[in-house]
């Protein structure tokens, strides 16, 4: 696929899709269903039309729904808006794209030397993550399911080696999250582009550096046309949750089957875009190996300078929200109760693969 073919806006039609309506004489519902995403990227974008398709299959399309790309319909960081406002009763994006409303949600997509995707979702699932979203979701009248995730992203695209914290220090960065504060402290003019905008701005040089999310989506979006020299792991982001989230009148007046329809395939949705994300990053990184790209680590210098910038970040943030502190008490307990185990038995499994 042409990365021109899913950076232009686009609208797929899931069966029976149409414009949203209360349920029409057939007794069959039909919503608008907005992204942050292009809805024809691999991986964000294929994360919500599964989701609907799924959703229009297993209820024999009693629901259905319209997918709109990101820009579309609303901007590609209004999605929650327009789903608690009622532009549309269904919506897809990243929590954190809404960090604006609560800083606390940023846990609930990444946050600096934070957890591994299948951690993440132990965490909503069985350490009480799911319920404090839940939490902050209801109080803007909002139903929110997890529904997958990118797994270890990108530290960066750079169109010159950074050797030192020095080398940071002026550039104008895409970045997304609260890496993009740290980042901030080192130096960095830290920006959040939406998707579509990404490879314009690296490419007419309006930004020196960018990441976006890994090596499938930044080799689609044609990154390293623009640099060669691409940092890995994500320091600020070592897995990115995706959601879908729902108006929750809305999704209180659906009948039980179809609310279970929707949890359902958010859950299987997850399944597949891990997977998805593992098998073709993994061929994507070859890929640009391939091309010439050069992979490294950030200096040993860097991390640590990110290390300490990323503490402060946390500090400042938890200091101004006290939903922010709850949420992060309920996240660096599951981490900790999970880091000694990933060390003692995840680490070692893969270094056990060399050689």
């Amino acid at each position: 696929m042409k990365r021109r073919e899913f950076i232009k806006a686009s609208t797929i039609a899931v069966p029976a899709a149409a414009l949203a309506t209360p349920a029409i004489a057939s007794g069959k519902i039909k919503w608008k269903l907005p992204s942050s995403f292009p809805a024809k990227a691999p991986g964000v974008g294929t994360n919500v039309t599964s989701f609907a398709k799924r959703v229009a299959e297993m209820s024999d399309g009693r629901l259905s729904f319209k997918v709109f790309s990101g820009g579309e319909l609303v901007p590609p960081f209004g999605v929650e808006d327009a789903v608690q406002n009622g532009t549309a009763k269904i919506g897809h994006s990243t929590p954190y794209y809404s960090a604006g409303k609560n800083s606390a949600l940023h846990f609930f997509s990444a946050v600096p030397f934070g957890m591994t995707a299948v951690e993440h979702a132990s965490w909503l699932r069985f350490g009480g993550g799911q319920k404090l979203w839940d939490e902050i979701a209801a109080e803007r009248g909002l139903k929110v399911f997890y529904s997958g995730n990118s797994g270890a992203q990108s530290a960066g695209w750079f169109k010159k080696p950074i050797k030192t914290v020095k080398d940071l220090s002026g550039l104008n960065m895409r970045i997304a999250g609260l890496g993009g504060e740290a980042m901030r402290k080192l130096g960095v003019n830290a920006v959040l582009l939406p998707p579509p905008e990404i490879f314009p701005a690296f490419q007419s040089g309006a930004i020196d550096a960018s990441e976006w999310v890994g090596p499938m989506l930044d080799q689609a979006f044609g990154l390293n046309k623009v640099a060669k020299y691409c940092y890995l792991p994500a320091f600020h982001e070592p897995s990115a949750a995706l959601e879908i989230v729902v108006n929750k009148d809305a999704f209180d007046e659906l009948p039980k089957d179809l609310q279970a329809i929707i949890a359902n395939a958010a859950e299987a949705t997850s399944v597949e875009t891990l997977g998805q994300f593992d098998y073709f990053n993994a061929l994507a990184f070859k890929q640009l190996k391939q091309k010439g790209v050069e992979f490294a680590a950030f200096p040993d210098d860097v991390m640590t300078a990110l290390k300490k910038a990323s503490s402060e970040v946390m500090a400042e943030q938890a200091a101004k929200n006290p939903q922010f502190a709850k949420v992060m008490q309920s996240y660096k307990a599951a981490l900790e109760l999970q880091s000694d185990y990933a060390i003692a038995m995840k680490a070692p499994s893969m270094m056990m693969r060399k050689g």
